[in-house]
């Protein structure tokens, strides 16, 4: 469990704890990055804002969507999840639940620098009116060389994950519920 940065950013002690899909993707030993949010907007709004990870990346598009901007409106159909999708560009969805989470795997030649990975995105209620985003991403656990590849992909996570839940949460703030 993450207990503090890079680690853990904005999730409390009880979420780090808590079971997500993609914890059953990847075995332990493993690294545990998570990240959380509250966002100003029901779980569908927030919900539908995630969806929008199969389009962009949301985060510094300069670094990581070559220079063009993640969409600031919702892309029609993206949306409509299937498992094998494409997600993030380096996640084919393995799981979902709509209004709830979106679970993914590693896509197949990505995992060449830090091994397996797997995430999992879960809305949560926190009222009618408000939500709470939470990111997950788990790995294998490393020693030697691997080791520090993950503290330095901890530290890049924390970058860009974080712009990306923030960003997330703008935009579905922004939106009015439908």
């Amino acid at each position: 469990m993450a207990t503090s940065l890079p680690g853990r950013w904005g999730a409390t002690v009880e979420e780090a704890a808590q079971r997500l899909p993609c914890d059953g993707l990847i075995g332990p030993p493993r690294d545990e990055m998570i990240r959380a949010v509250d966002v100003e907007a029901p779980v569908a709004v927030t919900f539908r804002w995630l969806c929008q990870l199969k389009v962009a990346p949301y985060s510094y598009d300069l670094i990581d969507n070559l220079g063009r901007r993640s969409p600031r409106t919702p892309t029609p159909g993206a949306e409509n999840l299937a498992v094998g999708q494409r997600f993030l560009l380096i996640f084919d969805i393995a799981a979902f639940e709509q209004d709830v989470h979106i679970t993914g795997i590693g896509r197949a030649g990505t995992g060449r620098l830090f091994g397996p990975m797997a995430v999992t995105y879960l809305v949560v209620p926190v009222g009618a009116d408000r939500s709470r985003l939470i990111a997950k991403l788990v790995v294998p656990a490393g020693t030697g060389w691997r080791r520090a590849g993950r503290l330095a992909l901890q530290w890049g996570d924390l970058v860009m994950m974080r712009r990306q839940l923030l960003t997330l949460k703008a935009l579905a703030g922004a939106q009015p519920a439908a």
